[in-house]
């Protein structure tokens, strides 16, 4: 396995769990205080942005620079 695809599995796992567990505190937090849960609407937004943007960038072969290269 090259060092830049290890590189980037092991970023994605620690920027995964991070987000975990940041959800999670937002969530305790929300569950403490009466008003927290409006914490959580700017996570669920920048969670919608993100998943948009994925679903965007895997759902269009046009723009998939790597399908066109050589191996």
């Amino acid at each position: 396995m090259p060092l830049d695809k290890f590189v980037l599995i092991l970023v994605c796992v620690v920027a995964a769990a991070a987000a975990t567990v940041w959800i999670g505190l937002l969530i305790a937090a929300a569950a403490e205080f009466r008003l927290g849960w409006l914490g959580l609407i700017p996570a669920a937004l920048v969670g919608y942005v993100v998943f948009r943007v994925i679903a965007e960038r895997v759902g269009n072969a046009e723009e998939d620079h790597y399908d066109r290269m050589d191996h």
